[in-house]
Order: structure tokens, then sequence, then C-alpha cells
């Protein structure tokens, strides 16, 4: 058996925050803003895969009202969502992400999210696929005040 889960996350740019993205700590001079690190691209692939499973989605496990989850590393997020996963009997597939920035330029660091999600979640590289685009200065990505990701997954059965 298949299933297919779908997941979105946005956060706004501020000054004095890293900007993390797939556990990569990009150089900018804007980061999220967020309770834990505010990784978009983890949290909205944390979605996709507790959606896929049927078991809710990120606020029901890492709510920000819970100082447990304050400024931790989105990874942990996504580890503990793959381990869900997987006690509910699925695998993963592949996945399928887009990450919205009008700056500053992701695909220099594509590689290395790809690297970070693939040993967090123990999945091969080659089932993770990372893209990266720009608005064209259309809304709010594109006047610099956010970033979004989506990412699907899709999870068979073991």
């Amino acid at each position: 058996m298949y299933r297919i889960g779908n997941g979105y996350d946005v956060h706004r740019l501020i000054k004095g925050r890293k900007l993390i993205l797939g556990g990569v700590d990009i150089p900018h001079n804007l980061g999220l803003d967020g309770h834990s690190d505010a990784d978009v691209l983890c949290h909205a692939l944390c979605d996709s895969l507790l959606g896929a499973s049927g078991a809710g989605d990120l606020g029901k496990y890492f709510p920000d009202t819970d100082n447990k989850w304050k400024g931790v590393s989105s990874l942990v997020l996504l580890e503990k969502s793959g381990e869900l996963v997987a006690e509910r009997g699925f695998q993963i597939s592949n996945i399928d992400t887009t990450i919205v920035a009008q700056q500053p330029k992701i695909g220099p660091h594509i590689e290395s999210m790809t690297i970070n999600i693939s040993e967090t979640l123990n999945i091969d590289p080659n089932q993770i696929n990372i893209k990266a685009t720009t608005t064209e200065r259309l809304g709010f990505a594109g006047r610099e005040e956010g970033i979004a990701a989506y990412a699907v997954a899709l999870l068979q059965t073991k």
C-alpha cells in the first residue's frame, strides 16, 4: 500500500536569527523567526511525512507552547517524525520538496541539505529531491519578508 502526504510551512525573516534550511546554516543577513530553529524545509517535510502516515501534523507532536522544543534543531523534529512513520508501519519511498525564497541563493546548499535529511531519516539521498525557486519579487517571499517550503512524501507499507 502506498500513501502520499503534503506539507507546507512559512516563517518570517528577521534580523538577529540564523537562516537554517534543511539543517544547513546559510549565510544571510536575515534568519527565520520561530519557536524552534524555524527550518521551513524540515517543518514542511515533517508535515508531509506525518500526513502520509495518518499521524496528524507537526503541531500535534511539537507544539510551540512547549518549551522542550524552544530553539531545537528541526532535524530533531524530522528524526522523530520519521520514527513515528516507522512505528505506524511505513517506510519512505521518496520525498520531493520546493523552497520558495527570493534571497539568498539556495542552489549551492541543496547537496548539504540532502545529505542532512538522508542521514536524519536513514534513507538514500537518491530518495530526496530539493528544489528552490523565487517568486520573481511577487508576494511576501518576493519582498523578502519570509521563506516558504512545500513537501510531498510517498510512503509504502513495510
